[in-house]
């Protein structure tokens, strides 16, 4: 087993001040997903600005659908970044490297699927989800364009969890910030010079994805240790798909499921017609500012407890669940708190002028921004528990407590007269945060004490072994 080697610019996460690189590796993440929400916001403001309210109404009504579907495969780069975090922490070289080798086959054949899903069935699955007539037709052309994007979509994610696992999250950041200004440059050019409306959006998309996947791969073939790619030695091995599969597989299940009860949601948002869906799209927008910014320590979780679980460090586990929590919490409190102070003038942005539909959008926030760094603290325990290698306990405790929680709610107290309202609706999701994190504190508790007493077996073991 050959020792893992660690540069200069990557956090090491199994040694060293905690908290300090729990900051130092999170930043970055942060500004990678803050600045990936600003080009997919430029994508509506541009679109809303120069298309109109059902231009912004189509391309918000695409976004539960997409995440639907794509979910599932872009779950697989959890099962990715976990794989390669807990063998870098075990100093198995060569298991990390099968694991990258592994990863671009599989982003390959998975995009491959998602383009051919998305491309045939973009009108059906908006039909289902009670699209307006006055809508559909536009979302069904910007998803059948955003679907043949899906093969260098995927090749980033994976690419970039592999770099993120390794303690890198710089570099993923400066790729994205790249396509992303490229992004808004086609965007202007495609929706204002060309007049091409959501397709110019979808196909500016398209574009700068190919860019970002382009430059994540050529990093990975040109950096040196465990996790380089070398294009000829891509295979699909069957140990590491075994894991990606294991831990990735029920994260993405789990992201679909989630998808479904907000794509319920957007069809219960859509009955009120095209004003309350731009007001709708637009603060969910924003409202995706605080989510990302939580997400980073999510990650940042996950990646740090796989390194010390593979380096059998528990102490540092339970740090990196303490630390995170109280992260996340600031983080949403500050992000939420800002966003629902500021929500007339940021909704101004994406519906300039359209008063009625900053009210539903302002709605909305009130629900969302306050309470939000409750499913911050969600996704934290989630991503502990997935750098535990149990990704299907969350994914269980998810579907129950979010999933059937919400599409209960939705068929039966929402449906009677004097509860059918967008009140009713957004309430739903505070109480589904809090159920969540209750229960996901329960299991932590009950496998951390499960993996302390195998970690004292294997001490005994050792000592006994030693003398």
């Amino acid at each position: 087993m050959k020792q893992g080697s660690k540069t200069n610019r990557n956090i090491d996460m199994t040694s060293g001040p905690l908290f300090r690189n729990i900051i130092v590796y999170s930043i970055p993440l942060m500004l990678t997903g803050i600045l990936q929400l600003l080009f997919n916001a430029a994508d509506l403001v541009v679109v809303g600005r120069y298309g109109g309210r059902l231009s912004i109404a189509a391309v918000g009504a695409t976004g539960a659908i997409i995440n639907l579907i794509v979910n599932l495969f872009i779950g697989l780069s959890v099962g990715v970044g976990v794989t390669v975090a807990v063998s870098l922490g075990a100093q198995d070289d060569e298991r990390c490297s099968r694991a990258v080798h592994t990863s671009v086959p599989v982003a390959l054949i998975g995009g491959a699927i998602l383009t051919v899903v998305g491309a045939l069935l973009s009108p059906t699955f908006l039909a289902w989800m009670k699209t307006p007539e006055d809508v559909i037709g536009l979302s069904s052309l910007y998803m059948r364009i955003y679907f043949c994007g899906m093969i260098p979509s995927l090749l980033f994610n994976y690419g970039a969890a592999i770099l993120r696992a390794a303690g890198d999250t710089k570099h993923p950041l400066y790729y994205l910030m790249t396509a992303g200004v490229v992004n808004v440059c086609l965007n202007l050019f495609f929706v204002i010079a060309l007049r091409l409306d959501v397709a110019g959006v979808a196909l500016a998309t398209i574009l700068s994805q190919c860019l970002s996947a382009t430059l994540i791969l050529r990093f990975l073939m040109r950096t040196e240790g465990p996790y380089r790619f070398t294009p000829q030695n891509m295979k699909i091995h069957g140990m590491e798909l075994k894991q990606f599969v294991r831990v990735g597989l029920p994260a993405g299940l789990q992201g679909s499921m989630f998808s479904i009860s907000n794509v319920i949601i957007q069809s219960s948002v859509n009955s009120f017609g095209s004003v309350v869906m731009a007001g709708n799209s637009a603060a969910a927008n924003i409202e995706g500012f605080t989510w990302i910014a939580m997400n980073s320590l999510h990650q940042s979780g996950m990646n740090f407890v796989g390194q010390n679980m593979g380096a059998h460090r528990l102490d540092r586990v339970r740090l990196v669940r303490r630390y995170c929590i109280f992260d996340v919490v600031v983080t949403g409190l500050v992000f939420g708190g800002l966003s629902y102070l500021f929500a007339h003038q940021l909704l101004n942005i994406y519906v300039p002028g359209d008063e009625k539909a900053i009210s539903y959008g302002i709605l909305r926030m009130g629900f969302m921004c306050l309470p939000y760094f409750l499913d911050g603290i969600m996704d934290v325990m989630t991503g502990i528990i997935r750098g535990l290698g149990r990704s299907m306990v969350p994914m269980i405790i998810t579907v129950m407590d979010i999933c059937v929680f919400r599409v209960v709610w939705i068929y039966t107290i929402w449906q009677v007269p004097r509860f059918h309202t967008l009140e009713m609706l957004y309430i739903t999701y505070p109480i589904t945060w809090i159920l969540t994190y209750v229960m996901l504190e329960v299991c932590y508790h009950v496998i951390m004490r499960k993996l302390s007493r195998i970690e004292r077996e294997r001490g005994s073991n050792q000592a006994v072994l030693t003398e």
